[in-house]
């Protein structure tokens, strides 16, 4: 009888992350990248690793790549649910994984791209995601206690039912604060005890964008300006129309929140820019503190031209694969 192979960590195919903070010009590596390895031969496609472009509609203040841009490089899991329809981490990471796979099968590269780390994370280490369905009557309940008793009580009760959990969840993002709520209240066990890795069928290479900061915030508020001069007021103003609310998770998202605040009335449309561009300057922050501690990440100063970027993406890869 013949027996197959024994894949190794060498043998495995290969999947390419390109991460990092927003603005660090992430999809036009992606595609100057792409180009040179097609003409190495290479099949090329991306995968999204962006937890706000998923979603139909919202093009504008999530830096979606545009049309031009998806015909130079196919980019999988954009535009994948309309605003007001959920997608679970799982749910993420089950596609991802199956586009991933398709890929491989092709003989093609994958280049996984975006800044939200959970996606990468999903994709890269395999995370055990808890398969506990979201159940909309405790979510809401949790929502309203929330609400009314603020996010840091909601979280000093994360804290005792799973401390590693709690420690891990900041208590300003209360979406995953309720969701961790949520899977120890439904199974009884701590949300942290149902995580950890699996092998994946391929091996990665971690690429990393950063620049200094001060510039990478001067790049974060011209691309901020650049969205209002496109039209961001007038998207906004179209998810509305078509009535989608306030009280929509993808309605928080950056950019469209603070529009919405003007919109309501809430502040002038100046103030509304300057409250965006801050808000983008603490979410690098929080997606450095996010990537930084992850070693396998080789990080490129985003502050070279994309040429040169690409040149040493292509190199590393090359190596990778030799």
């Amino acid at each position: 009888m013949q027996t197959q192979p024994e894949t190794t960590p060498e043998t495995k195919p290969l999947l390419v992350a390109l991460v990092g903070p927003t603005a660090t010009g992430k999809t036009a590596l992606a595609i100057a990248l792409a180009e040179r390895l097609r003409a190495a031969g290479h099949l090329v496609e991306a995968i999204s690793a962006d937890s706000r472009q998923i979603y139909r509609l919202m093009d504008i203040a999530t830096a979606k790549p545009t049309p031009t841009e998806r015909a130079l490089l196919p980019h999988h899991l954009i535009d994948v649910v309309w605003p007001d329809q959920s997608y679970s981490l799982a749910e993420y990471q089950r596609d991802a994984l199956a586009a991933i796979a398709d890929l491989h099968a092709r003989g093609g590269l994958p280049l996984l791209v975006g800044g939200t780390g959970l996606y990468v994370r999903a994709v890269v280490d395999g995370l055990a995601i808890p398969e506990v369905a979201p159940n909309p009557e405790l979510r809401a309940h949790l929502e309203a206690e929330a609400a009314s008793q603020g996010a840091k009580a909601q979280h000093a009760r994360l804290a005792t039912l799973d401390p590693i959990a709690a420690a891990n969840i900041a208590p300003t993002n209360v979406r995953r604060v309720i969701r961790a709520l949520e899977v120890c209240m439904l199974t009884g066990q701590p949300f942290s005890a149902q995580q950890g890795k699996r092998p994946t069928p391929y091996r990665s290479l971690l690429l990393g964008l950063n620049m200094d900061r001060a510039a990478l915030y001067s790049r974060a508020d011209a691309r901020i300006d650049a969205m209002l001069a496109a039209g961001l007021v007038a998207e906004t103003e179209g998810l509305l129309a078509r009535g989608y609310g306030w009280e929509l998770p993808s309605m928080s998202s950056l950019g469209y929140r603070e529009i919405g605040a003007y919109l309501r009335g809430e502040m002038t449309l100046a103030e509304a820019v300057e409250r965006f561009k801050l808000a983008t300057h603490a979410y690098i922050r929080r997606q450095l503190t996010w990537f930084r501690p992850d070693t396998r990440i080789t990080w490129l100063d985003a502050a070279q031209p994309t040429e040169a970027l690409a040149d040493a993406a292509m190199e590393m890869i090359e190596g990778e694969a030799a």
